[in-house]
């Protein structure tokens, strides 16, 4: 059982809220060693080996954590760009079809 309100996990996807990249989603590839902060990829325009460091108080943390992610980050201590690309695009069809089965459930289409 995954606990999300134990704060920032490996494998997380995240919605940033604040600066350049605000609004694209993004996965937590390494906790920080300051406490506020993580280290996010995508895959695309960041990728693992060029992560970025950001603030946790300037993300959405989402509560879906990539078990592909997280078992590679674990085992091997990396991840390749592709298997975040797959995660990050997994989740987003995930939740496209939430948002339509919420949808159909009220009576809209």
């Amino acid at each position: 059982m995954i606990d999300y309100n134990s704060g920032p996990q490996v494998g997380q996807i995240v919605r940033i809220t604040s600066g350049r990249d605000a609004g694209q989603y993004a996965i937590i590839i390494r906790l920080g060693e300051e406490e506020p902060f993580v280290y996010l990829a995508d895959g695309e325009k960041r990728k693992f080996d060029r992560p970025k460091k950001k603030n946790i108080q300037h993300l959405q943390l989402i509560q879906h954590i990539s078990p592909e992610v997280q078992s590679s980050i674990r085992e091997t201590g990396r991840v390749t760009n592709g298997k975040l690309r797959f995660a990050l695009a997994k989740f987003k069809n995930e939740s496209k079809l939430e948002s339509k089965k919420g949808d159909e459930l009220d009576g809209k289409r």
